[in-house]
């Protein structure tokens, strides 16, 4: 079954608020893989642990009709309330359980949350929902991220890396199959046709405020604040004011450069 980590309705707030839309590198990588694999119609997307709808909204433009799928109704809520988007629609569900006939959907895609998933169980649906052709897209991003910002990397990069060892013990288990880039699920996709492209580095321009609201929104983050909540909303904020002295600044509308490296899974159902 799916892991529920994600359903307070604060973590869904921030997660809206902080979470990035997928990379434009990433989303043409797929949407040129689909169209080589299955070519058009691109008649239906679904998005598996869609959280607060990032991924989904961004494919709305490319496909008849797009399902975002989540297991916390407090993330799809946050979903259902970004206006604009008439061919998407959400409903709560899982990825071992899906609500489509077989063969009906063109692309299947999960953007940071395939390792929560029960590998046995969301494949076996996979197999099943996928078109002939129909595509899989699994993609997300390792711990290796990094700052930098004009002479200060290496300090702004130690600071995260001390974020990460306080973090270290609240990790689930679940966040190593990121962190390996899906490597098991891949190896369990029965598809001889598939690929997985482990970096595709992407460089954003993040202010403090959205790097310290980032790292609110991750599991281990949410673990810690619950074990001990004065001891990690005092870690956000020292954080903060370390990168702030680093960079000689007052606001944290500063920004820094955030590099990260992506990782996706792709895979081709046959005829």
């Amino acid at each position: 079954m799916t892991c529920r980590m994600f359903e307070d309705k604060q973590h869904a707030s921030l997660y809206q608020k902080y979470r990035f839309d997928p990379p434009d590198e990433l989303k043409e990588l797929i949407l040129q893989y689909l169209e080589k694999k299955k070519g058009k119609p691109h008649q239906l997307a679904v998005d598996l642990g869609c959280g607060t709808g990032q991924n989904s909204r961004s494919l709305t433009p490319y496909f008849q009709q797009v399902v975002g799928i989540d297991v916390s109704e407090s993330q799809v809520e946050e979903a259902r309330a970004v206006p604009g988007f008439p061919n998407l629609s959400y409903r709560v569900g899982t990825a071992e359980n899906l609500p489509f006939p077989d063969g009906s959907v063109d692309l299947l895609t999960a953007a940071s949350a395939a390792h929560w998933f029960d590998t046995e169980g969301f494949i076996k649906e996979a197999v099943r929902v996928l078109k002939p052709h129909g595509c899989l897209a699994l993609f997300g991003y390792g711990d290796n991220m990094k700052m930098h910002h004009e002479s200060c990397g290496d300090q702004l990069n130690n600071i995260y890396e001390e974020v990460k060892q306080i973090l270290l013990p609240y990790t689930s288990t679940r966040v190593t199959g990121a962190n390996s880039k899906l490597k098991d699920l891949f190896e369990a996709i029965p598809f001889p046709d598939k690929e997985r492209i482990e970096i595709i580095p992407i460089k954003l321009q993040l202010s403090i405020k959205n790097v310290t609201g980032f790292i609110q929104t991750f599991s281990m983050y949410q673990a810690y604040l619950r074990a001990d909540p004065n001891a990690a909303t005092a870690l956000l904020e020292k954080t903060a004011s370390r990168i702030l002295d680093e960079l000689k600044v007052s606001s944290t509308e500063a920004k820094v450069d955030f590099i990260m490296e992506y990782f996706c899974v792709l895979a081709c159902k046959p005829e």
